[in-house]
Order: structure tokens, then sequence, then C-alpha cells
């Protein structure tokens, strides 16, 4: 994919990939078995429920979530989807390794699904998920590891905020050149000799 960042926003509503669209999560997660500590746990085998309560951390490789209460429901398939929820204010953090690089996709809400299936996140009420120098907030934000791609949204649950609402989807997207790295720092500007053309490095790194 082209190393420059690829962002759409239409009336509220962002779909980006952050970091450049580099923003894969760790490949070797997916084949991890899930860890869970908590101060208390009920199961149901029955319909194969896990509650799980109480300072709570779910680790699944790199990918792990905090929160004060995660319920993990399990399909047919041994698939797990787990719920986080927090309280007292304190939100639910979700945190997992980027493929191939010393970062970490980071996020925060009100309540974060993580579906292992189909290895999309979602984040619902006061959503902030942060990748490297870039952050994206709404009151939604769903997360496509597979894709690399990021829904975000003004409103509940991937809607728009109503009219007259003050909700609005907010995003840092910071500049890269060509490797990546933020450009340098401004120097003089050089004048214009004949039909010399004076290239802006942004527009030249788009290419």
């Amino acid at each position: 994919m082209n190393s420059k960042l690829r962002f759409a926003t239409l009336a509220g509503i962002a779909c980006l990939s952050l970091a450049g669209g580099a923003a894969r999560a760790e490949k070797a997660d997916r084949d991890k078995p899930v860890n869970i500590e908590a101060d208390r746990v009920s199961v149901d085998d029955v319909r194969k429920v896990q509650t799980f309560e109480g300072n709570v951390m779910l680790a699944k490789g790199t990918l792990v979530i905090r929160a004060e209460r995660i319920v993990v429901n399990q399909d047919e398939d041994g698939y797990q989807r787990g719920t986080a929820t927090g309280s007292g204010g304190n939100l639910p953090r979700f945190r997992q390794k980027r493929e191939a690089l010393e970062e970490y996709i980071e996020g925060e809400a009100e309540r974060i699904e993580h579906d292992a299936r189909a290895e999309k996140t979602e984040f619902f009420g006061k959503a902030r998920v942060k990748s490297g120098l870039d952050e994206v907030r709404g009151q939604f934000i769903s997360y496509d590891a597979v894709t690399e791609r990021y829904l975000v949204t003004s409103g509940a649950n991937g809607t728009l905020a109503a009219a007259g609402s003050r909700e609005r989807v907010r995003a840092v997207i910071q500049p890269r050149n060509k490797a990546g790295e933020p450009p340098p720092a401004a120097g003089p500007t050089p004048a214009l000799k004949g039909s010399e053309t004076i290239i802006n490095p942004r527009q030249e790194a788009g290419k």
C-alpha cells in the first residue's frame, strides 16, 4: 500500500488506515491461547459463557484487554468473543502490537467488544484509538485487523450523531514522507529561477 495515510470523511463518518495503512495487528496472535486473570469468575458450560469480574486482564499473544468486567462467549468452533466494560468512570482498555514493528495499537471506550473469529474490535462510547502518533476519537470505532481499516462515527453503533449534536469525529494525523518518517524541519524557501518548478515535498511523497 502507499505509505501515505488514506483518509476520508463524510458527514461525521471517517474510514481510515492509521499510521500510513500499516496498522496491522500481530499475525501470530490469532494462534495464541486466551489467558484471563480476575478476582471472580462464573462459568456457564451449557451456554459456553464465562464472566470475569474485578481487575480483569485478558491476554491473547500481544493483545491485552483490561477492564472491570469481561464476558466471554465461545461459538461451536471454539472462537471467543469478549465484551469488556468498566465501572466508576474507569474505561476498559485495549492494546495490541503492530505487525513487524515495535509499536502498539491502543484504545479505550465505555465498552469494547473483540471478535476473535473476525479479528475485529469495536469500541462503543467515548471511543479513542491511537496508533503511533495518529489518533482518532468518536462515539463508535470499528477496527478490522484483516483489512487494516477503521470506521469512526460521531453517533452510537456506527450511526451519525443527531442533528444539532456537538458530537464529532476527531482525528490527529501526522504527515509522513516516503520512508514513513515525519518530514524534516522546513528550511529557507528557494528562489524561482527561469522556468524551474519547485515541487512541494508532500506532493512528491504522495507519488
